[in-house]
């Protein structure tokens, strides 16, 4: 069961196609990775799913229902520029927001005071907004966006502006809240965070769907057939001519006591390790190099860019 479906959503502004034809899933009680280069279309395809706009064709649906803006209440939305009132103080804000998500104030003061407590601010809750930092701030606006326990969870760079302490927490609590079942988008131009949080990914390029899979299948997808050997001791002279000694193999990169080769249409790395053994390489490890996201991300756009 999907939490949210597109179908050939199409979003216009003036004569620029904002989003176009894109279509995809996410399961249920999945993080999902929405990617894309600056201008790709991916706010606008955000402002649709929390009905801030409108598609101007297209189907959208939440948990197997046409998408209505009654549906906003089972969705959390942290945006990248962050919509905090700076001079109110925190708890009167977060109860402010906390009811317009449709909880009452008793429930919403209960749940704040866990979520504060939590995150050790309780002392902040007198305080006003703009007499804290940028990484409070972003700690406050995350129990705004989670207080009510939304179905789906929509986080825009949720990291920003926090210290390796802070963001480890953030973390910790994100995957909790997946482990109770809330589906979460998570967008984010820092891949290596993508590859640590989320296990499908649709990733965006000029309007258009470009790529879409779980991780491990889109890596698998993308690799190159190339290996990394480790070894001891030295090398025979004659690896230097690997591409002359075996059309199978080439070397991609040496570094002290590590090889990178990639093996050629029609080889096998069986025979790659075969003849390495044979020319007498003392074997430590031996590794096939799978793609970074990062990797596959420059790929694709860069492709695309040239095809468009």
């Amino acid at each position: 069961m999907n939490i949210l479906q597109l179908e050939e959503v199409v979003k216009t502004y003036d004569k620029t196609v904002a989003v176009d034809h894109v279509s995809f899933s996410i399961p249920k009680g999945r993080i999902f990775g929405l990617l894309g280069p600056n201008g790709a279309g991916k706010t606008s395809l955000i402002r649709i799913i929390t009905s801030i706009t409108r598609a101007d064709n297209g189907k959208l649906f939440f948990d197997g229902q046409p998408l209505q803006s009654i549906h906003s209440e089972r969705i959390g939305y942290m945006p990248e520029e962050r919509g905090l009132y700076k001079k109110m103080k925190v708890g009167e804000q977060l109860l402010y927001l906390a009811q317009l998500k449709g909880l009452q104030y008793r429930d919403a003061r209960n749940r704040l005071r866990q979520w504060m407590t939590r995150f050790e601010i309780m002392n902040w809750w007198n305080k006003k907004i703009d007499e804290l930092s940028k990484g409070m701030q972003q700690k406050v606006q995350f129990i705004s966006t989670v207080v009510h326990e939304p179905d789906l969870l929509i986080l825009d760079e949720p990291f920003s502006g926090l210290d390796p302490i802070n963001t480890n927490l953030i973390k910790s609590e994100i995957r909790e809240l997946n482990r109770k079942g809330i589906s979460i988008i998570f967008s984010t131009h820092r891949m290596e965070q993508v590859e640590e949080m989320c296990e499908h990914i649709v990733l965006i390029n000029q309007g258009r769907n470009v790529l879409t899979g779980e991780v491990n299948e889109i890596k698998e997808r993308f690799k190159e057939n190339i290996f990394r050997i480790e070894y001891s001791g030295d090398l025979p002279s004659e690896l230097d001519a690997m591409d002359a000694g075996n059309h199978q193999f080439s070397i991609v990169s040496r570094r002290d006591h590590s090889l990178r080769v990639k093996v050629e249409e029609g080889g096998d790395s069986n025979d790659l390790l075969r003849f390495l053994i044979q020319k007498g390489v003392h074997i430590l490890a031996f590794n096939e190099v799978l793609p970074s996201i990062n990797d596959i991300f420059i790929r694709v756009v860069e492709g695309d860019d040239i095809q468009g």
